[in-house]
Order: structure tokens, then sequence, then C-alpha cells
């Protein structure tokens, strides 16, 4: 297991729609910081999109990489074909080994016999590129359910991308998640997090937190990875 930065470790720092940010973030700031603090591998997020790029800008980024040794891996949101192959043509320019993937966008939900069709389908692609699909758990999909179709495409080339804080927006704690995803994973994103009653009793509040100020079992987390 690799230790690994995320582009989402930056989240305010690269913006969102409603916050954009007041500095310009882009790859060359994430690989500058992962060489700093000599982390091997950066991660691209759907929020720092790789496919906004031009080749040249793709193949100047990739040899600044590799020059200071660190491995890229892939991300990107809206599993339709089109999206799946623009980045597994990517994940190949960047010699990614990895690629994840959230499956739903804006306005896209496809059903699970949807997206074991999209998968099959880019399956002979995935293998020219030795290239691991990790699909990550989301709000939507129960565990159980992204369980099923892993198991059921049976591929060593189609995984998990197990976040560790996700699946509390489909109501399933982290054990639960270990349970069914850690001997599928291929990624791990660790998020830690709180859930605190309201002052007036009637509900809670879920707010992330500093790794280890939270109720993430890490230790728990990671044996389970590493078993599966």
């Amino acid at each position: 297991m690799q230790l690994g930065l995320s582009s989402f470790a930056f989240g305010w720092a690269v913006g969102t729609p409603a916050a954009p940010a007041l500095v310009p973030f882009t790859p060359d700031t994430l690989l500058d910081f992962a060489v700093a603090q000599r982390v091997p591998v950066i991660q691209f997020g759907d929020n720092l999109p790789l496919h906004t790029l031009d080749d040249p800008a793709l193949d100047a980024f990739c040899a600044r990489a590799r020059s200071q040794q660190v491995e890229i891996e892939t991300g990107a949101r809206g599993l339709t074909p089109e999206h799946l192959h623009r980045y597994i043509a990517i994940s190949r320019r960047l010699d990614a080994r990895l690629m994840r993937f959230v499956v739903d966008a804006k306005n896209y939900e496809p059903s699970v016999d949807q997206i074991a069709a999209i998968i099959r389908e880019a399956l002979p692609a995935l293998r020219a590129a030795h290239l691991v699909l990790g699909l990550e758990n989301h709000d939507r999909l129960p565990c159980a359910m992204l369980r099923a179709l892993i198991d059921t495409i049976a591929s060593e080339h189609v995984g998990i991308c197990l976040d560790t804080a996700n699946s509390l927006g489909a109501g399933e704690g982290i054990r639960e998640v270990l349970h069914h995803l850690a001997p599928v994973c291929v990624n791990l994103h660790v998020k830690d997090f709180a859930i605190e009653r309201l002052p007036y009793l009637m509900g809670f509040t879920v707010s992330g937190r500093a790794l280890g100020d939270g109720l993430l079992p890490l230790d728990e987390t990671l044996r389970a990875v590493a078993a599966g």
C-alpha cells in the first residue's frame, strides 16, 4: 500500500462552483506539494479535471512527474461510455495504473445493469492499458449493491475506491462499508468525521475532522483493506 495525495485534499484551494479559488491551483501545484512532502503518488479528482488539458500539456506534465518519481492516478465523474474511454486514453498517456470514477453526475444516474454494461464494454481497453478502474462508493448506491456489481464483472481490472465517509450519505456506517467493500478495494480514500447530536436533541450533524480527531477506526480500516 502506497501513501498518496488527492486533489480533493485541497478542495477549497482548488475551488468549488460556489467558492472559486482565489489563487489558481493547477496540476503542477499538486505535484509540487507532493514532491515537497515526499509523497510518491498523486490522484486527480473531478475537481481538477485532466480532460481540460491538451495532449502537449499532458505529455509535459507526465514527463515532469516522471522526473520527480511521482506516480499519477487519474479520476473523473460521470461513467458514460464516452467519458470512460476518454479517461482510459488520458490514463495511458500519463502512465497511470489506477483510474477512480464516481458513477453519477448531474442529471445522470445509471442503473446497476447500465453500469455493468458500460464497464464490460470497456474491459478490453482497460486490459490493453494495464489499468485498474476503481468505482467510488458514493451517496446513491448501497455497498451491498456495489459489491454485487464488482463480483458480477469479476475482473482484476475493476474494483472499489473505498471512501471512508461517503457512504454515510446512504445511511451506512464504516463497518458495513468495510464488510462489503474492503475485499474488493483497489484504492482507499481516508476521511475522518464526527457525528454529533444537535443541541435541541432532534437529529445529528455530520462533519469532517482532521485524521485522528473523529470516529474513523483507522487501524481497523487499514487492517480490513490489507486483508482483502
